[in-house]
């Protein structure tokens, strides 16, 4: 299995669907255990990440060749084969002797006869029964972002999330989304403040704080996740930047006693969808309810702990209204927040409306949404 990319990609594809493994976990870590050089561990992530991005729209084609569902490895190895010739426009004789010769030998015939009519129809022309499978995305994730930025940012928004993500690396070397640097960038800070980034793992942002002169002291709730935090910290060669485990519902830490707090809050990551290829489908409309509730939660509960004078900071990688602006009213209206002033954004490329800034996805940028609030 560890020499052939397409079969490794296949076996990747069946643990995502069958055993709900995140692709952005499992497969570095298939790759890491293959014999594949550097150039065959690329084209397995962009069939991987490609496949399940596109898993709705390639489904759609396979499936209406199919008298009943195959088996989960058959089926892998179909999405495979459609992602080849649909979207990469691999020659379809290339696209489909390689995967069939990558699928288990029971199932290279299906495979093979599929394929060969999915090549067919690709080279017709695809047409799709609604613009969320041509999209593929789950229908309600349309109708949400549709219905908060409008039909036509909300669509650019979604193909430009289909795309593979590039790699950005900071100055440091340090490798972290243009959108995120653009965030710690947005916290206001002078040299020697403290800083807590509360929702801090795997420590971009932090690091970024502590590059610019800050005492940052980082804290997640989960312990594994704040060893990356110090991992990231030794790396860097950060002296300043202070690893905690700490719940921020309930921080341990001084009232009134930092410049500044960033609550870069768990979100739907409904702007961020390229960097996890299968969160699409795992994220459903009760789970923003339930986001919401803590990211009000989170804010009202460290608002407290900034300084007069200090700066409440807040962002999210998802384009929701109800966790950008509907947040930042919720909050805004707690007795807890009413010495606290929004401070609007002006940074180029963001769309400012109700106190919150809003970056749509770009080639260079995740979908970002950032408020700020000054303490009196």
């Amino acid at each position: 299995m560890t020499d052939d990319p397409r079969r490794l990609a296949i076996s990747a594809l069946v643990r995502i669907d069958t055993e709900g493994a995140f692709a952005n976990v499992v497969l570095p870590r298939m790759l890491e255990e293959s014999d594949l050089d550097s150039r065959d561990r690329g084209f397995v992530t962009e069939l991987v990440y490609g496949s399940t991005r596109r898993r709705r729209a390639l489904d759609h084609v396979v499936e209406r060749y199919l008298v009943q569902e195959p088996p989960p490895t058959a089926k892998a190895a179909l999405r495979l084969g459609a992602y080849q010739l649909i979207e990469l426009g691999t020659p379809a004789h290339a696209a489909v002797s390689a995967t069939v010769s990558a699928a288990p030998k029971r199932f290279r015939g299906l495979v093979n006869a599929i394929l060969r009519k999915v090549a067919t129809a690709s080279a017709a022309g695809i047409e799709y029964p609604s613009d969320a499978v041509a999209l593929s995305y789950p229908d309600w994730i349309v109708d949400r972002l549709r219905r908060d930025l409008g039909d036509e940012a909300a669509d650019n928004a979604m193909r430009t999330m289909n795309k593979p993500a590039l790699v950005h690396r900071r100055d440091d070397g340090y490798v972290q989304d243009q959108s995120s640097q653009l965030v710690a960038e947005a916290v206001p800070i002078r040299e020697g403040a403290l800083v807590l980034d509360l929702c801090a793992a795997p420590g971009g942002k932090a690091t970024a704080l502590a590059a610019r002169g800050a005492r940052v002291v980082a804290a997640d709730i989960r312990r594994s996740r704040v060893g990356l935090i110090s991992d990231n910290r030794a790396t860097l060669g950060l002296d300043d930047l202070h690893p905690v485990v700490a719940d921020g519902r309930f921080p341990p830490f001084r009232r009134e006693s930092f410049d500044a707090v960033l609550v870069d809050a768990p979100c739907s990551g409904l702007g961020a969808l390229r960097r996890r290829a299968d969160a699409r489908w795992r994220i459903q409309p009760g789970d923003v309810d339930n986001l919401v509730e803590l990211q009000v939660a989170l804010l009202a509960e460290v608002s407290g702990l900034v300084k007069p004078g200090g700066f409440l900071v807040y962002s999210v990688c998802t384009l929701t209204a109800e966790e950008t602006s509907g947040v930042v009213r919720t909050v805004s209206d707690r007795d807890e927040l009413q010495s606290f002033e929004l401070v609007p954004h002006s940074q180029p490329a963001w769309d400012v409306s109700d106190g919150v800034s809003l970056l749509l996805p770009d080639d260079d940028h995740d979908g970002m949404g950032l408020a700020s609030w000054q303490r009196g």
